[in-house]
C-alpha cells in the first residue's frame, strides 16, 4: 500500500474512530437530560412547554384584564371633575398575586382605578379581589378527596400539579371543603320544587361498608326523569331501614317543597318501606319492580347448577315483545320450578302484576323502567370511595360526600330513548305492549 493510501486510511478509521464519542457528548448534552426525581419525593416536574404556556397564559390574562380596565373607563370618558379632568384615571397597581391554575401558578397584578368621589370601584369580573385559584383547580380539590385521596395524601398529590410550594392545600383545606359541601347539600334539600314534573322515578335505598352513627343507617336516594327526557336528583336523604316512616317522611318533604304532580310511574326493589309509603303520598302513581334486583333474589333461591337455565327463563319473561308472551313465559316458569323449587316461585309470583307494568308504557321506554340502574350505576362509584373511609362516619359527613358524588354523575346520565312519548304518557295516552291503542285501531 503506497502512502496516499496509507494516509487515506488512517485519516478515515480516526474519523470513524471519533464518531462514537462525539455522538456520546452529543447524547450526554445537559439539554438532552432528563432530570428524575426520587421515588416517593414530591417535587414540581420541570417542562419546557409547561413553562411557554403558563407565560402565555400570563400574558392572555393580562391582556384580557387590561381591555377589561379600558372598557370601564370609557363608560366615564365624558364624566369630569371640577377641575376638568377625567373622572375615573388609572392609579398604578394593585400589589400582584399567585393565581393557582391546572398548569401552575400564574402570577398577575391588577390595574388600580381612582375615582376621587369614591362613589364607584373597578372590580375585575376575570379576576375577582380575593380569588386565589381558578374554579378547575377550586373544583380538583374535592374531587382528589372524593374519590379516594385521603388528606393526609393529599398536598403529595397536588404537588406535581401544582409545585411544591402552592399554598392552600393541607388536610384543614379538606375539612373547610366538607363544611362546604354539608351546606350545599342542606340548600339543595330545600330548593322549590313547584315548578318540577317527574314523569318516572327511581328509587333505591344504598347500605355503605362505613360505620355510621347508628348501624341501621343507610342512604335514600330517589332519581326522577323530566319531560324533557333528563334524568336528575330529586332527592337525597338517610333512613332507618329504609322503614316505611323514613320513605312516608322523604315523600312528604317532596310535596311540602312543592312537587304537586304525581309521578306515572316508580321504579324500585321489593323495599316494603317504599312499596308502603308510595299510596300515602302519590296514590295515583304505579309500580315496576326492578328486575335485576328479582333476579337476583330469586336465584338466590335456587342450586348454583340450576341458576343459569333459571336465569334465561327469567329473560325470556322480561323481554318478551308484548304482555301476552311474558305471561306464557311467566306461567312456563312457574310449572317448570314449583315442584321442586316452591320458594324460588312464590318469590316471583307475589310480585307478578308489578314486574309486567312496563307494558303499559312507550316500548322506547321499556329499557329504562324494567330496573334501578340509574340509581345502581352511579352509587357502584361512590361505594368505592366510601370503602376508603377509616372510622365512623357522621350522618352529615357521609350524606355531603354521597350528594356531592352523585351530582357529579348527573352531568353524565344519558337521557331517555323516546324522549317524544314522554308528553304522550304526561297527556294519558294508553299505551298497549309498549304502543299507542290508537295507533293500532289506525292500522288495523
Amino acid at each position: 500500500m503506497d502512502e496516499g493510501m496509507k494516509e487515506a486510511a488512517y485519516s478515515g478509521w480516526s474519523s470513524r474512530s471519533s464518531i462514537p464519542n462525539e455522538r456520546s457528548e452529543y447524547a450526554m448534552g445537559e439539554d438532552k437530560v432528563i432530570r428524575l426525581k426520587s421515588p416517593g419525593t414530591p417535587g414540581a416536574v420541570e417542562d419546557p412547554l409547561t413553562e411557554v404556556l403558563r407565560e402565555g397564559a400570563r400574558r392572555l390574562l393580562v391582556s384580557a384584564i387590561e381591555a377589561e380596565v379600558e372598557s370601564f373607563l370609557e363608560q366615564f370618558r365624558e364624566e369630569k371633575t371640577t377641575e376638568g379632568l377625567n373622572r375615573m384615571v388609572r392609579n398604578g397597581r394593585l400589589p400582584s398575586r399567585t393565581i393557582q391554575t391546572g398548569i401552575g401558578d400564574i402570577e398577575v397584578s391588577v390595574p388600580r382605578v381612582r375615582d376621587p368621589g369614591r362613589k364607584v370601584r373597578f372590580s375585575s369580573s376575570i379576576l375577582p379581589p380575593y380569588l386565589r385559584r381558578t374554579k378547575t383547580v377550586e373544583g380538583l380539590l374535592p374531587w382528589l378527596y372524593l374519590k379516594g385521596i385521603s388528606t393526609g395524601e393529599f398536598q403529595e398529590a397536588l404537588t406535581v400539579l401544582l409545585g411544591k410550594d402552592a399554598p392552600g392545600l393541607s388536610a384543614s383545606t379538606i375539612s373547610r371543603l366538607k363544611e362546604a359541601w354539608k351546606d350545599e347539600h342542606q340548600r339543595w334539600s330545600r330548593c322549590d320544587l313547584s315548578n318540577r314534573h317527574y314523569v318516572y322515578l327511581w328509587v333505591d335505598g344504598i347500605h355503605f361498608g362505613v360505620r355510621l352513627e347508628e348501624a341501621a343507617q343507610c342512604i335514600l336516594v330517589v332519581v326522577g326523569a323530566t319531560p324533557e327526557g333528563k334524568k336528575e336528583l330529586v332527592a337525597l336523604s338517610d333512613g332507618y331501614r329504609e322503614s316505611e316512616d323514613s320513605w312516608r317522611e322523604l315523600l312528604l318533604g317532596l310535596r311540602s317543597r312543592g312537587l304537586k304532580i304525581e309521578p306515572h310511574l316508580a321504579i324500585g326493589d321489593g323495599a316494603l318501606g317504599f312499596w308502603k309509603a308510595l299510596p300515602q303520598v302519590f296514590g295515583t302513581t304505579r309500580r315496576q319492580r326492578c328486575w335485576v334486583h328479582k333476579t337476583a333474589n330469586i336465584l338466590n333461591k335456587l342450586p348454583k347448577r340450576q341458576q343459569p337455565k333459571a336465569k334465561a327463563a327469567l329473560h325470556e319473561i322480561w323481554m318478551a315483545a308484548t304482555r301476552q308472551e311474558a305471561e306464557k313465559a311467566f306461567d312456563h316458569f312457574l310449572s317448570v320450578y314449583r315442584p321442586k323449587y316452591p320458594k324460588a316461585v312464590a318469590c316471583l309470583e307475589k310480585d307478578r302484576d308489578a314486574l309486567l307494568t312496563f307494558y303499559d308504557f312507550p316500548a322506547e321506554h321499556w329499557i329504562h323502567l324494567r330496573t334501578t340502574n340509574p340509581i345502581e350505576s352511579t352509587l357502584a362509584t361512590v361505594r368505592l370511595r366510601t370503602a376508603k373511609t377509616r372510622g365512623c362516619v357522621s350522618r352529615e359527613s357521609i350524606l355531603a360526600m354521597v350528594f356531592m358524588l352523585v351530582k357529579s354523575a348527573e352531568r353524565h346520565w344519558r337521557k331517555l330513548n323516546g324522549i317524544p312519548r314522554l308528553a304522550q304518557v304526561i297527556e294519558g295516552v294508553v299505551f298497549k305492549d309498549g304502543v299507542r291503542e290508537d295507533a293500532e285501531k289506525i292500522a288495523a
